[in-house]
């Protein structure tokens, strides 16, 4: 995830509080796909580009729980940096499977860096994607085992969806699981998100 997704994370885990369950309005096939009107919650001395998507806000809380998250139960912080910022969104998915996984732990990151700048930080584990026509990296094992990161382009700077396989048992996953799944996933929050 590099360096600002693991300082963001450490942050997401020390600020983190709870959202309000009924804090997003389910939005309609229109309002996916327009840009976010709302001021960034925080700004940084940085000169990048304001924030301009909140995934704690801007993705409605039925399409993640459609997705099997529960977001009555996300939390959100907030991450100035100085030099970059990051909003982010923590959620958790309990599918428990025995012996292979206890489920999944998510965070979206909204930042104003670059994605060029993702990948020079992790450009060994990164591999170029295109989401609905959107540029972006699927990152496998960014920080360790059983962790898929996909980071998707914006005008601001990106989106990342990190996600935690959390295995059943003391070996990781086999690593054709770590992102299994994301692309359908990440194609459907995808709309979401602003140009």
């Amino acid at each position: 995830m590099g360096r600002w997704g693991t300082a963001a994370l450490a942050a997401l885990a020390v600020v983190a509080t709870a959202c309000s369950p009924g804090s997003a309005e389910p939005a309609t096939s229109d309002e996916a796909s327009t840009s976010t009107t709302h001021t960034p919650r925080i700004t940084d001395d940085s000169g990048r580009p304001p924030v301009a998507f909140d995934p704690c806000y801007d993705i409605p809380d039925d399409v993640m729980n459609v997705a099997g998250y529960d977001a009555a139960k996300k939390e959100v912080a907030d991450m100035p940096m100085g030099t970059y910022t990051f909003l982010g969104c923590a959620y958790d998915k309990r599918d428990h499977v025995p012996g292979l996984r206890r489920g999944y732990g998510l965070n979206i990151l909204s930042g104003n860096v670059t994605l060029e700048e993702e990948h020079s930080k992790n450009a060994y584990v990164a591999s170029p994607i295109t989401i609905n026509g959107r540029a972006g990296l699927r990152e496998v094992g960014p920080s360790g085992n059983n962790e898929c990161t996909y980071a998707l382009q914006t005008e601001f700077g990106v989106v990342l969806f990190n996600r935690l396989y959390y295995t059943d048992t003391v070996e990781p996953a086999p690593e054709s699981e770590w992102c299994s799944g994301m692309d359908q996933f990440v194609t459907s929050l995808e709309p979401y998100i602003p140009e």
